[in-house]
Parts: C-alpha cells; structure tokens; sequence
C-alpha cells in the first residue's frame, strides 16, 4: 500500500522520507511566496534611512525615521531587518567624565541642567567643537535651542575665538527674529567669557549661563549634538579642506539632523515642532 502512495505520489515519497506530514507540504504550498508592497516598501524605506544617515543610525533611529516617513516600524522590526541586511551602525561606547562644581566667579550656572523647556526661545545652548580639515584644525560653533533640539546658528573658521562663537549667535537671534527673554547656556570656554562675547549678549538682551568648570553634563545637550555629528558624518580620517568640511557640515545640519534624525527627547515627550532653520 505504500509502495502504491511512493509510486502515484512522488510528494509523498518525499514527505515519507523526510519524515513530515503532506498536510504541511500542502499548507507550505498554499501560502504566498510573494512579497506584499507594503513590506518591499519597509525594507526600502529602512535601505534608504540607513544610507542618508552615512551608516551611523542604529534600529531605534530607524524605527524613528521610517515612522515619521508614514511607515509604522518598531525598533524590534528595525533590528530585525538590520540583520537581515547586514546593516551596521558606527557608534562609539559611552565615556565617563570627571565631576567637578567649580562656577564662574561672575556667571552662575542657572539653568542648572533643567533641559526640559516648555516653550521655544527660551534656553539657547551653545559650545564649540574641532574638526580636522585637510592639514589643520577647523573650528565649529553651534548653537541650538533646547525646546526642539533643533540647531538654529552655527559658524565655522579657523580660529577658536568669540568671533566665531559670536557669528553662531548673531545667526541663531536673527533667524529666530529677535526673541526677548532667552537665556544663553555654555561651558566656560574664553570664547564665551570675552568681553566681545558677553557684550552681544547684552546688546541682544540674552542672559547667560555657564556650566560648571570640566562638567560636561551640564551641558549635555551640546555633547550629544557633537558626538552627533562626528560619529554620524565626519569622516574618521577627518576633512580633506575647509570647503568639504564647512559643505558637509552644512548638509549634515540643515537636511540631516534638523529635518530628518529623531531626537529621542522629543519623541519621549510626545512633541511634534516642525523644522526651525
């Protein structure tokens, strides 16, 4: 009787052998081998984030950047098809920094790490950062407002002095339109404490604040922004000149990180600001 089935139904020969079921090979045969749309589509869209971020976004960045795009990925889903592309993210390890409370003899730190702001203009931060460019250090000044973690003034030159961190300022209070009680936070770098610095900030009306000497966490916000860029965008070998540098720079700012990366404080907060520079 067997022998029969083995000679009429070469699939049950097979099945036979292999030791399953055939209601299985008939319930494999009844389903869709066929990818839906909207599954070609989530792994286009997951292709194509992870491409603009230059490698850098991880599965939670993913997830965030996919969903915003209208197509509903978790951060599960993200690691999953990660792996499944061989799709790596080029993140550094986190660094412990040493603590100290050391304040400005004459700028107290009086936003105190209160990073939580309810409405735009209201806390600025800024710091400035170096960027190897073809044979010399180049000089980056950012500066972004807590509300939305969106960068809105920044500058670049080949000297670290308030010149430049006033260039960054100057951008930020006009393309904000001249905003009234706003309170600028920094660390306490010279570019910072220079008279030149702290008499734009009283033409502008700013108040300032300043972190406490070698605590990064105070201004943490400007740390995350840098290890941001140089991890995301910056090549490991640096620049090859100052105009490549000051492009991408440039690029990684104004289309990247303020129009397309998540910011994990504002989806934590369930806030939705739209792009500010």
């Amino acid at each position: 009787m067997v022998d029969n089935i083995k000679q009429s139904y070469p699939v049950a020969e097979i099945c036979y052998v292999l030791g399953i079921h055939r209601s299985s090979y008939r319930y494999w045969l009844s389903t869709s081998k066929k990818m839906s749309l909207s599954e070609i589509k989530l792994q286009s869209e997951v292709k194509i984030a992870h491409k603009e971020s230059k490698g850098s976004a991880g599965a939670r960045t993913l997830s965030g950047i996919v969903s915003q795009r209208g197509v509903k990925l978790s951060r599960y889903r993200a690691s999953k098809l990660m792996r499944q592309f061989n799709l790596v993210s080029c993140q550094i390890k986190t660094h412990r920094y040493k603590k100290t409370a050391n304040e400005h003899l004459e700028i107290p730190n009086t936003l105190d790490r209160q990073f939580a702001v309810p409405e735009p203009n209201q806390v600025w931060c800024g710091d400035v950062t170096y960027v190897w460019a073809g044979n010399r250090w180049l000089y980056l000044a950012v500066i972004i407002d807590l509300f939305a973690r969106k960068v809105i003034g920044w500058a670049v030159s080949k000297s670290p002095d308030s010149t430049l961190t006033g260039k960054a300022l100057s951008m930020a209070f006009a393309i904000r339109k001249q905003p009234k009680g706003v309170m600028f936070h920094s660390d306490q770098g010279c570019h910072y404490t220079s008279k030149q610095f702290r008499q734009l900030l009283w033409r502008y009306r700013i108040e300032q604040s300043m972190s406490r000497r070698g605590n990064c966490w105070d201004n943490a916000p400007m740390e995350r922004f840098f290890r941001s860029f140089k991890t995301e965008w910056m090549p490991r070998a640096g620049f090859t000149s100052f105009d490549e540098a000051n492009r991408a720079i440039s690029h990684y700012i104004v289309r990247y990180y303020n129009q397309v990366r998540p910011h994990q404080y504002n989806v934590s907060v369930r806030r939705t600001t739209p792009c500010l520079v």
